[in-house]
């Protein structure tokens, strides 16, 4: 389905104060949110989901890990580019951002552990290993840190869902240079 990227001029009365509240958080609205803004209510949910997430005490990294995981497991290229840049601007090694954009865990435990607990959680709907659970408690994460991980794996979804809905959403500018066309050329 083709969707329009909505300016605050476009998009339905309704959303105008949501994509106003992003834009004061993060400076820009984000093609992502511009996308879904033709829908109030998936606006609402988006942004709920953005901020409860963002609030959770799981460390920072380790949330966009989880999220670059959700990403390349759902075919997400949005989602990928986006936590691939997140990423690169918080330190992650390109070796680690070439490994998790590939599929592949990230060279530090806890980031591999949450790596592959996000990529379980939706690969397997929730149904996920005992084995991936247990060492992702092994490296560190309380309970608390992996349900914060399956907070993130459902925001991330979402965005994944809407970016295939949309036979992807146009990357904002400062994604271009992190561009992933399903692990089959990642171009930068």
């Amino acid at each position: 389905m083709k969707l329009t990227v909505h300016t605050d001029d476009t998009a339905p009365p309704a959303s105008r104060p949501l994509l106003a509240g992003i834009a004061d958080d993060l400076g820009l609205v984000p093609n992502m949110a511009a996308t879904i803004a033709e829908s109030p209510t998936l606006l609402a949910a988006f942004d709920a989901l953005r901020r409860a997430v963002g609030a959770a005490a799981l460390d920072p990294v380790l949330r966009e890990v989880a999220g670059l995981a959700v990403g390349v497991a759902v075919d997400n290229a949005y989602g990928v580019a986006f936590h691939s840049t997140v990423l690169a601007g918080m330190g992650t090694a390109e070796t680690d951002l070439d490994a998790m954009r590939g599929g592949e865990p990230p060279s530090d435990p806890a980031a591999a552990a949450v790596y592959a607990l996000a990529r379980d959680v939706v690969v397997t709907r929730g149904k996920v290993d005992d084995a991936v659970v247990d060492r992702a408690v092994a490296a560190g994460l309380s309970t608390e840190a992996v349900l914060d991980v399956v907070a993130e794996c459902t925001f991330a979804g979402l965005v994944g869902t809407v970016d295939n809905f949309a036979d992807r959403v146009s990357l904002d500018t400062f994604l271009v240079p992190r561009a992933w066309d399903g692990g089959r050329a990642a171009v930068r």
